[in-house]
């Protein structure tokens, strides 16, 4: 199997001769991003194993019904989040923000002085007045590094809808920091 070709062309050529070969190529292309988006998701690498294998099985059940209306990471990473956001729902779990997780990383060479721990605990508090669905467009445009278009396909909107919601999440976050530095 030609590892060089695009997902999209990958699926076209063998999905139907070679299944399984391309089920295990897009696999091993994608398992670590699934796996990541879904810790960040859930905060407990077991759940995001557990989530993981579901998410690749439910995508090859329907890997036929893939239409290449967006990339098929695209297509991938609506099911990963879908699924994920399901599943936290139907355990009532919150859906913890991974922003507080990478400023621990990224400050974790530097000293923790008291400014930088209340600037963990701000951004934690501010992201939890957010809603779930808020949480998730910031995370996917800042840390998962999406298009606005890659977003407004996985949740069905128009882009400028995707950046309205993106301005109006980031606007709660910055009256949040007004009013607290006021």
């Amino acid at each position: 199997m030609n590892t060089l070709l695009t997902d999209e062309e990958m699926i076209r050529q063998y999905l139907s001769s070679q299944p399984q070969k391309c089920f295990e190529t897009l696999y091993s292309r994608y398992v670590n991003k699934v796996y990541r988006r879904c810790l960040s998701m859930t905060k407990s690498s077991e759940q995001a194993e557990d989530f993981t294998h579901d998410i690749f099985l439910k995508a090859f059940t329907k890997l036929n019904a893939f239409q290449e209306r967006s990339s098929f990471s695209t297509w991938l990473y609506s099911i990963a989040f879908n699924y994920c956001a399901d599943q936290m729902r139907a355990g009532k779990r919150f859906i913890a923000s991974s922003v507080e997780e990478s400023l621990r990383h990224d400050m974790a060479d530097e000293q923790e002085s008291s400014f930088h721990e209340e600037a963990i605990l701000f951004v934690k508090q501010a992201m939890a007045t957010l809603s779930t669905t808020e949480q998730a467009l910031l995370q996917l445009k800042y840390e998962q590094d999406m298009s606005i278009d890659e977003i407004a396909q996985i949740y069905q909107l128009t882009p400028s809808a995707v950046k309205m919601r993106l301005k109006r999440s980031r606007d709660k976050i910055y009256q949040l920091y007004n009013g607290q530095s006021a």
